[in-house]
């Protein structure tokens, strides 16, 4: 029986529901329900009802809670204090947190810091894909998220945990904003506004050699934060962006074919002795907290 065993346990106790739990817990609903039906089966008794609208603690199933509960906060406390007793920092994982990625990825990476390093503390440094690799390099970070594609230095590995496609965004009284999804033949000669080349140099590259030289590249860039506002001053512009970035005012439409897809990537120093990074990297690794591609 493993610590990991019993947190998923608790998740499932606290959601009363495997898809939610396996949300919190950043792993699939399928391997969820495998890992419970394991604990179950080394047990030796049923500790979940599941029905159609959850699942529901059987009388064993309390008594496990309770004790899965107490297991998990005595294991924290036996490193913390051990730690303390050999005179060691409390482990901190500085993570550089990539503007605009879905908000669910650095979730994840601390959720998978706090299981592989009990009581370990994530701090978060914002910036863009240059900014990680700078900062990564300059060692003010331990761990980056980029996008791709990107050259890297043979000090550096990477390690792709998701993509999502991007479409093209645009304000809701735009007259592309009719039709349901675009080719991009429609896009000619529409300004676009976007990132700032040098945020992330070779993605905004192979971005825009996608999208063909029929479309007019706008004289003002923007951050992810900025695109929004910069689309309602200029309505007859467009951008390209994830579907979340969507709002009433600003509508987002798919590209026919799909062309253009973000892809995020966690990078780090080979040479790194950081615990926490050390203790989220090694087998299985980050793969742990990939979501299936969002690919809408």
């Amino acid at each position: 029986m493993e610590l990991r065993q019993m947190r998923y346990f608790v998740g499932v106790a606290e959601e009363l529901h495997f898809g939610r739990a396996a949300e919190r817990l950043y792993i699939s609903t399928p391997t969820l329900s495998q890992q419970i039906k394991q604990l179950e089966r080394e047990v030796g008794t049923t500790l979940l009802i599941r029905h159609s609208r959850g699942v529901e603690l059987t009388p064993a199933g309390q008594v496990f809670l309770a004790r899965a509960r107490e297991t998990i906060q005595a294991a924290g406390l036996a490193l913390k204090d051990t730690r303390r007793a050999a005179g060691l920092d409390e482990p901190v994982l500085r993570l550089g947190l990539l503007n605009g990625i879905p908000g669910w990825l650095p979730a994840a990476l601390e959720q998978l810091a706090t299981e592989r390093f009990p009581n370990s503390t994530v701090t978060l440094a914002a910036g863009t894909t240059t900014d990680q690799l700078r900062m990564l390099t300059a060692g003010e970070i331990d761990l980056g998220l980029v996008r791709t594609p990107l050259t890297l230095l043979p000090a550096i590995t990477s390690e792709h945990l998701a993509a999502e496609e991007l479409g093209v965004l645009l304000a809701a009284t735009h007259p592309l904003a009719a039709s349901s999804v675009l080719t991009l033949d429609d896009l000619t000669g529409h300004e676009l506004i976007w990132i700032p080349r040098a945020a992330a140099p070779e993605f905004y590259d192979d971005a825009l050699g996608r999208l063909g030289d029929g479309i007019r590249l706008s004289d003002i860039s923007m951050s992810h934060s900025q695109l929004r506002s910069a689309l309602l001053v200029r309505r007859s512009a467009i951008s390209l962006g994830s579907r979340r970035a969507a709002t009433p005012d600003i509508v987002w439409r798919p590209l026919k074919g799909r062309p253009l897809i973000a892809r995020y990537a966690a990078v780090w120093r080979t040479d790194s002795h950081n615990p926490v990074l050390q203790a989220m990297t090694v087998s299985p690794g980050l793969t742990v907290v990939r979501q299936q591609d969002v690919v809408d």
